[in-house]
């Protein structure tokens, strides 16, 4: 992992969207190098969890840069959480929104409705967000239960390879901020999420194109009365600035009618390459040179599922055999929190920050 590559993607997205305070998704890499990086630079954090807001502290983070986002969290969370002093807690339930009523009593919540994620490689509209009707009456009575309404979050999907779901998101948000002001609640926070792309095999939309747009939308549907924007970027912030050092552990052919070979790595789904389900995720993979030829692309684990690509074209020289190293470029984001503890008996992956 390059940290001056990290430090360029921040000072990148405090350019494109000046106006939105960064908080870090620390669940993409919580390395310490980086929340280090990070803390030093002013950078703001999203938390998913209790041990991921205490190793943002530990980094030198102060309570009050840190926002817990995470919609499903243990009340004895919260009640840590609000005992460090961190402000900002998110919520799309009823339950969730009692739930921190009764253990960080007097926050500030904000609500996470469901947008549409058309355009993003790796969709997360399913399991988390709220309608925006049942949002304005969750909004609505956060204050009954002694916490500060304070804003909206939404989130367009993980690899988000166009700016229309943002445009769309902020146009339906606009509208909750109106509704509710004339019920006599003044929202004062808007969360635009994550979703920020990087570029694996396919070109993506600078960050300035997406800083354009959302300024430009934000503009068009709340004029000059602008909330406090927050950014959430995990995979745009350290996504790019990471390769993986896998070794070869088998090629061959399995089927004659297939003049595919199969290329095992040391390195596989539970290895921290999950994003490769469904193939969501097609990272750009290299090794050594010559004519090359199409492959099958699995992991090494005695697992019938962990095939990383099959059905994804990829092409790889002829003369590959075990032994020898395939790079994994752009592994940066959501693959060293992905790997798994010894699962089949392989070790996690070891890190170097540079």
């Amino acid at each position: 992992m390059d940290l001056d590559t990290v430090a360029a993607n921040y000072a990148a997205l405090r350019a494109a969207l000046p106006a939105a305070r960064i908080f870090y998704a620390v669940k993409a890499n919580p390395a310490a190098p980086i929340l280090r990086l990070l803390v030093a630079n002013g950078s703001c954090f999203d938390a998913a969890s209790l041990p991921e807001i205490e190793s943002c502290l530990a980094a030198g983070a102060r309570a009050e840069q840190i926002s817990f986002g995470n919609t499903v969290k243990k009340p004895g969370a919260i009640a840590a959480a609000h005992a460090h002093g961190v402000p900002l807690f998110a919520f799309d339930s009823i339950e969730e929104l009692e739930k921190i009523a009764a253990h960080a009593p007097g926050a500030k919540v904000y609500c996470r409705v469901a947008v549409n994620n058309i355009g993003a490689d790796w969709p997360l509209s399913k399991k988390f967000g709220t309608t925006i009707a049942r949002a304005k009456e969750l909004m609505l009575a956060a204050p009954a239960l002694g916490l500060v309404a304070h804003g909206i979050s939404f989130h367009v999907g993980s690899q988000q390879t166009g700016t229309v779901a943002y445009e769309l998101a902020i146009a339906e948000v606009a509208m909750l901020f109106t509704d509710l002001k004339a019920r006599g609640l003044e929202l004062k926070m808007l969360n635009l999420g994550g979703g920020f792309p990087i570029r694996y095999r396919e070109d993506v939309p600078e960050t300035d194109a997406f800083g354009t747009a959302i300024m430009n939308a934000m503009t068009e549907h709340f004029g000059n009365d602008l909330p406090e924007m927050l950014i959430e970027p995990g995979r745009a912030m350290v996504g790019n600035a990471a390769v993986v050092a896998a070794e070869i552990v088998l090629v061959c052919r399995r089927m004659a009618e297939d003049d595919r070979r199969w290329v095992y790595l040391d390195i596989g789904r539970y290895g921290g390459l999950a994003e490769t389900e469904g193939e969501a995720i097609r990272y750009r993979i290299t090794a050594g040179s010559g004519p090359t030829g199409p492959v099958v692309l699995a992991g090494p684990s005695c697992d019938g599922v962990d095939i990383l690509y099959e059905k994804t074209p990829y092409s790889l020289p002829l003369a590959l055999k075990a032994g020898e190293r395939v790079l994994i470029h752009d592994a940066g984001a959501y693959v060293t929190s992905y790997a798994s503890q010894n699962f089949n008996g392989f070790t996690p992956l070891a890190e170097h920050y540079l």
